[in-house]
């Protein structure tokens, strides 16, 4: 009788152990702090109603595009509708090519203008602002891509209004401009544990609101496009938006929220101009203390090569939870358009990642029917589930032995919700004389960061893809980039021009048909040539511009800050200046310089005035929705409750151990 309790004991634990939700909640366990993995968690509201715990109440944008430069507004208003102070803190994300250099708070009657910091002493600031009851904001980046804003001491009844702005540049790709504004941090999977984390990871410990529920904040956008040239056409694909013409060559672009709610997902806004003509030419600005450049010079078509050298495609495909349902549905569209259309003297392997990875074959496997069927058949069969463990799964990849008879590429093809960016790109730095490497980002708002840099990185390629629909005309854009660069050998010269300080440095394969893009600083007069050269197909390219052409315009003032954002990102992003101990001190000075938002530079605003003489307040991290079909196996280590293959597996034990249910309930019958 005892041994069959325990037996029972055992299956009934089991059973317990698989069907528990995976998420963490706000009332977490009592496990030790230095035990927990650092991981978003579902908001469980079971707090005082006294306090205000979604003080987040707008988001407007104010967007203004003018040729290839967008100056952007960011107003966040958070209100206090309970009856206790608070103070907010809020994740937030942007573009990867943003360069904020601006913010102001207004509070109470209050307009305080934020100043630029180190980031160490902006902090400290704060705090002691916080602790003496004043009220402050404290902006600070994370990632590139992902910024948190706190405000200290929101006073009940308080209207408190952020204002951030920030520039960056649009860049074409085969005609086509893109101006993005992502409007929600997707959540992020990591496997160290909070008390190990650094400080800039420990926002990934953010709040969610679970799948289908929207937060009672409002978003609106609008945009002002003014090209100089007729624009052939305007869409967005992300939200139903209002455009009204003021002539052909401008618009204006506006969402509002109404029934639906905007901020789950990027706004995507691409326009073309007539006849696919892309704005290039030389601009200039002189400064008070230095004069800057920005160059943009549009390559040459592409050309059709007869010899195209084999290549080996390793596919690396993220299954894990937060891929689910619609972004896995629409991520198996891709790849098997990917596959199904390798040339028949290409080869390629499949590498499926969660919280482990699976290798379809031991080495690259030449495309043939039999294995591209072999491969879509273990495509289909996933469902999505676990953690994200992408590094591993890089590693594998890069492990494959090398066949000196082929050019192999490494696609990943993820929805980049990993903490683990930057050592994806120094393992992607490090691994470049085998491979080049493409990044595929699926889902509604990606984590850009991460697909820009491992493409950057690696020295390809990076795409998105959103909508099953739009898979398969972004796989033919993959296999003629690939197969077909635009320009190698990419060479600039300075012909009696005096410029220095060049971003970037050195200019990789030309994949797409994009301008190239630099910025530099010049001194002396602006005079002589700028030679741009490379290799196209077998013929030699070659593309003179002449500098006193060009006109400094004060108009221009905002390309010392895309020098700046170039530059900090080259030092910072993706890691391929670790190795130098003085890049942070770079960047902070170049920061502090600019009035620019950096890893190492915050931005600060204080008001002196003692709001909280009571001196007590309660501390709320303002919940995000999840990504527009994101679902809940995204939070909380990449599941919620069980997967159908977890279902399968827990089948399978159960069925296992009845046969021995039966052997033990037999044996000891008689006793």
């Amino acid at each position: 009788m005892f041994v069959r309790k325990k037996l029972m004991c055992v299956i009934f634990s089991i059973i317990v152990l698989f069907t528990i939700p995976g998420m963490s909640f706000a009332d977490e366990s009592d496990s030790p702090k230095e035990d927990k993995t650092l991981a978003p968690y579902f908001l469980v509201d079971g707090g005082s109603s006294l306090v205000e715990r979604f003080p987040l109440k707008d988001t407007r944008v104010k967007a203004n595009i003018n040729g290839v430069i967008a100056d952007v507004y960011v107003t966040q208003t958070y209100v206090n509708n309970g009856e206790e102070p608070i103070n907010a803190t809020y994740v937030f994300p942007a573009s990867t090519r943003t360069s904020v250099h601006g913010m102001k708070m207004t509070i109470g009657g209050h307009v305080i203008t934020a100043k630029i910091k180190e980031r160490k002493t902006a902090k400290r600031e704060f705090e002691q602002a916080k602790a003496e009851g004043k009220s402050a904001s404290l902006l600070e980046q994370q990632r590139p891509n992902v910024f948190t804003m706190s405000v200290a001491n929101i006073m009940p009844e308080d209207e408190v209004n952020i204002e951030l702005h920030y520039t960056e540049m649009i860049i074409p790709t085969d005609g086509v401009y893109q101006f993005v504004f992502p409007a929600v941090v997707g959540p992020r999977y990591s496997n160290q544990t909070e008390a190990n984390a650094h400080e800039t990871d420990k926002w990934i410990k953010s709040p969610y609101l679970e799948e289908g529920n929207t937060p009672p904040a409002k978003f609106g956008i609008d945009v002002t496009l003014t090209t100089g040239i007729p624009l052939q056409e305007l869409r967005c694909t992300s939200h139903e938006v209002d455009v009204s013409w003021e002539n052909k060559s401008a618009a204006r672009v506006s969402y509002t929220d109404s029934e639906e709610f905007g901020g789950n997902r990027d706004f995507i806004l691409d326009y073309m101009l007539s006849g696919k003509e892309v704005q290039c030419g030389l601009m200039l600005y002189e400064g008070e203390d230095e004069n800057y450049f920005l160059l943009m010079v549009q390559p040459p078509e592409r050309v059709q090569l007869e010899d195209i050298t084999p290549r080996e495609y390793i596919f690396v495909l993220d299954v894990s939870g937060s891929m689910h349902g619609y972004p896995l549905d629409t991520a198996k569209v891709l790849i098997k358009d990917l596959i199904g259309n390798i040339r028949k003297t290409d080869k390629f392997n499949l590498i499926l990642f969660a919280g482990s990875s699976q290798m379809m074959a031991s080495s690259s496997v030449p495309a043939v029917d039999e294995n591209i069927n072999q491969a879509i058949k273990l495509i289909d069969g996933q469902q999505g589930g676990g953690g994200t463990e992408l590094l591993p799964a890089l590693e594998r990849a890069l492990s494959l032995p090398v066949d000196d008879g082929f050019s192999r590429s490494v696609i990943i093809i993820t929805d980049g919700y990993i903490s683990a960016e930057k050592q994806a790109f120094r393992l992607i730095n490090d691994n470049l004389n085998k491979s080049s490497f493409f990044s595929f980002g699926i889902g509604s708002s990606v984590n850009r960061y991460l697909i820009e840099g491992m493409a950057k990185a690696g020295l390809g390629e990076p795409f998105v893809v959103t909508k099953p629909q739009e898979a398969p005309a972004t796989a033919g854009r993959f296999r003629e980039y690939v197969e077909l660069p635009v320009l190698t050998d990419i060479k600039v010269s300075y012909n009696g021009f005096d410029a220095y300080d060049i971003e970037p440095p050195n200019i990789p394969t030309l994949f797409a048909q994009r301008p190239i893009i630099l910025f530099g600083k010049w001194q002396g007069e602006p005079a002589g040539s700028i030679q741009v050269s490379g290799i196209s197909g077998s013929s030699n390219y070659v593309h003179d511009i002449q500098v006193s052409k060009a006109q400094s315009n004060e108009d221009n003032s905002a390309i010392r800050y895309l020098w700046a954002r170039e530059r900090v990102a080259r030092l910072t992003d993706y890691g391929v200046s670790r190795d130098n101990p003085k890049a942070g001190e770079e960047v902070t000075s170049i920061g502090l310089k600019y009035s620019m938002l950096t890893p190492y530079t915050s931005f600060i605003a204080v008001i002196e005035e003692i709001r909280n003489t009571e001196g007590q307040s309660t501390d709320v991290a303002q919940p995000l929705p999840l990504p527009m079909n994101v679902s809940n196996l995204a939070v909380g280590g990449g599941y919620s409750s069980m997967s159908e293959p977890g279902i399968l597996v827990l089948l399978a034990l159960i069925l296992s151990i009845v046969p021995a249910i039966f052997i033990y309930r037999k044996k000891f019958a008689h006793k």
